[in-house]
């Protein structure tokens, strides 16, 4: 024999899971909370809330009253979805492509405006106060997550950690490293990688040679699950799952949501100059809020005049949000010392009195 006889001693397995086809038809038998019309139309209403407010943000970082901006345009059934499924006292560790969760889970409008223009007020916010701020740097919220999920184990508390990142970031040992350690001590964490396809302008097949992003998670000694992050009743579902086997003592889980980023990596990106239109333009067939739509018309859960309401509520309410950012005093320079120390040195504070106008420094 080729392999000398040999015996196979595991064998392992990633699901993908999907309920929503892209014309809004199911493919599958719905999970149970996909009766309740009031939590559909929630999480439809959350997601093209997000759309607006991306639209409104990139307008105003290209007239430069916004600093670089990343939206979650073909993703943000992900999210929202993912958020929906947490309790408030579970912590979120976000990415920068995260701002949906936020949303969900509380965050003003104006107060990730704040962020992305440059003043770290926005991170003080109004979610739950357990939450992570917004992390830039690829990866680094892993290890976060799994000391948050240690910390919950080691108290005994019901408590879930929940960390999202990109695909790009499953290419990072931070990752792997938070995944091996979750494993090893079964920590409440549920690790989520949005599979957009893209790592800035290095698609996947440059990233791995795995099929799957969720088969990573069989190394750390736990289950990995794809799921398609354009359904967002597969991501809830799935969400919903990982997180009570979390909080029940069952040890981490992990989620691939495989979407499409139809925008640029960020505002100072042109994804024009790595992808073809044409491939863009037929992942726009695939995309979350005109699914769930679909979907929701076809039960009957949603009209043409909720539509139209809701549109105008949307705009109104980023639009308010974008006023009361623009209002915000900036902050004056000095305070940028407040925070660095419990006693600032004098060195610094003597930086800290010449900003301030002080006198002599």
């Amino acid at each position: 024999m080729a392999d000398g006889g040999l015996p196979v001693i595991a064998r392992f397995e990633v699901r993908h899971r999907n309920y929503l086809a892209p014309d809004g038809s199911i493919n599958r038998p719905l999970p149970a909370f996909a009766s309740d019309a009031n939590l559909l139309v929630s999480l439809y209403r959350a997601m093209v809330l997000l759309r607006n407010f991306d639209r409104k943000a990139v307008a105003l970082q290209r007239t430069g009253r916004l600093g670089t901006y990343a939206v979650s345009l073909g993703q943000e059934a992900v999210s929202v979805g993912i958020a929906s499924a947490m309790r408030e006292e579970d912590v979120l560790l976000p990415s920068y492509r995260d701002n949906g969760a936020l949303i969900w889970r509380g965050v003003k409008l104006e107060e990730i405006l704040l962020f992305w223009g440059g003043d770290e007020r926005g991170n003080h916010f109004s979610g739950p106060v357990q939450d992570f701020p917004f992390c830039v740097p690829v990866g680094s919220q892993a290890p976060h997550a799994a000391g948050v999920g240690y910390a919950f184990k080691l108290r005994k508390e019901p408590r879930v950690a929940v960390c999202l990142f990109g695909d790009g970031a499953t290419s990072k040992g931070d990752v792997y490293e938070a995944m091996n350690f979750a494993g090893v001590h079964k920590l409440p964490v549920v690790f989520v990688a949005t599979n957009n396809q893209w790592a800035i302008s290095v698609p996947l097949r440059l990233q791995t040679g795995c099929e799957t992003l969720a088969q990573k998670a069989i190394a750390a000694g736990f289950i990995g699950e794809q799921v398609d992050g354009s359904d967002v009743v597969a991501v809830r579902a799935a969400a919903e799952e990982a997180v009570a086997a979390a909080r029940d003592g069952q040890g981490p889980r992990f989620i691939e949501a495989l979407a499409y980023r139809l925008g640029d990596h960020t505002t100072s990106d042109d994804a024009s100059r790595y992808r073809q239109e044409t491939e863009v333009q037929a992942r726009w067939k695939e995309e979350p809020i005109a699914r769930l739509r679909a979907f929701l018309v076809g039960q009957k859960m949603w009209s043409k005049a909720e539509e139209e309401r809701l549109a105008a509520e949307c705009h109104e309410r980023v639009e308010a949000a974008v006023e009361r950012y623009l209002a915000t005093e900036p902050r004056r320079p000095e305070t940028m010392f407040d925070h660095l120390y419990a006693e600032l040195p004098e060195v610094y504070a003597a930086q800290r009195r010449e900003l301030a106008g002080e006198g002599d420094v």
